[in-house]
């Protein structure tokens, strides 16, 4: 495969080539150092073309049909009002056997099929901060390169969830209908990530457990906000299968989006999730430079055996490894001034 510059990866992105895409994300995903420079370069290159896009998170119980619904929405977006839609899928599963994604894939196949339809999984390697880094760069791209609607999937397990509410708009809540206790398993932290509510599979003999649900889940927003001037996230139905209801989310999305603006609070989200991730990045760099550095390494080694042999305290031990960081510091690639 043929190298490919910077300039000439950026260029490829703004004109829309699929392979220049591809590319770009792959690139952004890599932790090899070299690769995470120009990464950087080329991220600098197209953020004046960034930051326009409906940005929208879907999570939910297992089961619900996030790539289902996903297919489903995505199809509406791009056929009857001409969007053009990007599907990152974050899987912090196995990066050897690669979770769902194929599943995810499979279940997504119409929208594959779309000229104006983006799909990417996230590679982990077992590592939810890899997974949160590489997505939000590869939404940039994305966006970069004319799409005006990025869904980011979520496999919801909790910190997954958690992440990707950090680099979103709107947060875009699954559940589906069940026997009995319709709210059981669901915890009151996710439903306060929600900005918008969905039930899923609301169609034939389903349709009026979907109903119920709706309505019990309004309640139970009702229960965590009491506050009657607070928003709550609306509690909708919908069907992946029919299509009916999938105007209605998606509407519910597009009034959440349009709140933000007229509050001003879009540009402060944005913001916030900028100096979030700022001090993640510094932490993940720290710790990626903790792991690998050979002097601190060796400290490390043997403060865990000295530990094992309990002839060091975890705190006496934990000091020796910062000391070994902080004469060693000059060493790291991030510690040089840029050329």
């Amino acid at each position: 495969m043929r190298r490919m510059s910077v300039e000439d990866l950026a260029q490829g992105i703004v004109e829309g080539s699929r392979g220049h895409i591809a590319r770009a994300i792959t690139l952004v995903e890599s932790l090899k150092p070299a690769h995470r420079e120009q990464a950087h370069e080329l991220l600098q290159r197209i953020a004046p073309l960034t930051g326009n896009a409906f940005r929208v998170g879907i999570s939910g119980v297992p089961g619900a049909g996030k790539s289902t619904f996903v297919n489903a929405m995505g199809v509406k977006l791009i056929d009857e009002r001409a969007h053009r839609v990007a599907v990152l899928a974050v899987d912090p599963s196995s990066s050897r056997t690669g979770g769902s994604i194929l599943g995810d894939r499979t279940r997504m196949a119409d929208l594959a099929q779309r000229d104006a339809a983006f799909i990417r999984p996230s590679p982990s390697a077992g590592h939810l901060g890899g997974v949160a880094r590489a997505t939000r760069e590869s939404m940039l791209v994305l966006e970069a390169a004319g799409y005006d609607v990025v869904l980011v999937e979520t496999v919801g397990v909790g910190q997954s969830e958690v992440a990707v509410h950090g680099m979103v708009d709107t947060f875009l809540m699954l559940q589906v209908a069940r026997t009995g206790d319709q709210l059981q398993g669901i915890k009151r932290g996710i439903l306060e990530l929600a900005d918008v509510i969905a039930i899923t599979k609301a169609d034939g003999d389903n349709e009026q457990a979907a109903r119920v649900a709706a309505r019990e889940l309004t309640i139970a927003m009702k229960l965590i906000t009491s506050d009657n001037e607070k928003r709550r996230a609306p509690v909708l139905t919908c069907s992946s299968y029919t299509g009916a209801g999938l105007d209605e989310v998606w509407d519910a999305v597009t009034e959440h989006r349009r709140e933000l603006e007229e509050e001003g609070s879009l540009q402060a989200r944005r913001l916030a999730q900028q100096r979030d991730w700022l001090w993640n990045m510094v932490r993940d760099e720290l710790m990626e430079s903790l792991r690998t550095s050979p002097e601190v390494r060796a400290v490390a080694d043997g403060v865990e055996q000295r530990i094992e042999d309990e002839s060091l305290s975890a705190l006496e031990g934990s000091a020796e490894i910062l000391r070994s960081f902080a004469e060693n510091i000059a060493s790291f690639p991030w510690s040089r001034s840029p050329s």
